[in-house]
């Protein structure tokens, strides 16, 4: 059987809210208007310096980088006040490690607070690996991110789960089958499409 790669935010869990809070308490420091969660949901994918970045230029400007950092502390604080795992999710979790999968995270938020929201969510547990946005020098959709998170498992071969455009394309860099999960934040189109979290494992049992 395959290994299973998933991303965190958008797949795994809603993070978006607690994201949002912080990048606005940034904003709202530098006298900017805040920005509405549908806002931020389309800006999440692509880690937190460009997050803050697309945050800074729906008002016109550049951040600083005492902007990021005071960003990254404010998360750090509490990254999970509202975060929550989607529905269904831990059910999938469950059942693919009793299957014997070989399970990781490729994700591009920093490590630091990936590991504490998957400590807070009860997650943890179920992962063999786990990748972040600062593990290496890379970020997806440059496929040496995931190519990492393979190598974590020890393993050449792999299903990712994802749900941007980012995680789709670095796994078609590597030639390994990838799911859109539409309940995310981003677009993107893979070998197959899951609606619900609940259609993950046929689907994965069907791509092997």
């Amino acid at each position: 059987m395959r290994a299973v790669i998933f991303d965190l935010d958008g797949t795994l869990i809603d993070a978006a809210p607690d994201i949002a809070l912080k990048l606005n308490q940034v904003l709202s420091e530098a006298g900017l208007e805040a920005l509405s969660l549908a806002q931020v949901r389309d800006m999440i994918g692509d880690g937190a310096k460009v997050l803050v970045e697309r945050a800074f230029a729906a008002r016109g400007l550049v951040p600083a980088s005492e902007q990021h950092a005071r960003f990254m502390a404010l998360y750090a604080e509490n990254p999970v006040i509202t975060t929550v795992v989607y529905d269904g999710i831990p059910a999938v979790l469950t059942a693919l490690k009793a299957q014997g999968r070989p399970l990781a995270i490729c994700t591009n938020k920093p490590m630091c607070a990936t590991k504490e929201v998957l400590a807070a969510l009860d997650l943890t547990r179920y992962f063999d690996a786990v990748v972040g946005g600062d593990s290496t020098p890379y970020r997806k959709p440059d496929s040496r991110h995931l190519a990492a998170a393979l190598a974590a498992l020890e393993a050449t071969d792999a299903i990712m789960v994802g749900d941007h455009a980012n995680d789709m394309n670095a796994a078609a860099g590597l030639g390994l089958p990838a799911i859109f999960c539409a309940w995310g934040y981003g677009q993107g189109q893979g070998e197959a499409r899951a609606e619900t979290p609940g259609e993950l494992p046929e689907i994965i049992a069907r791509l092997g």
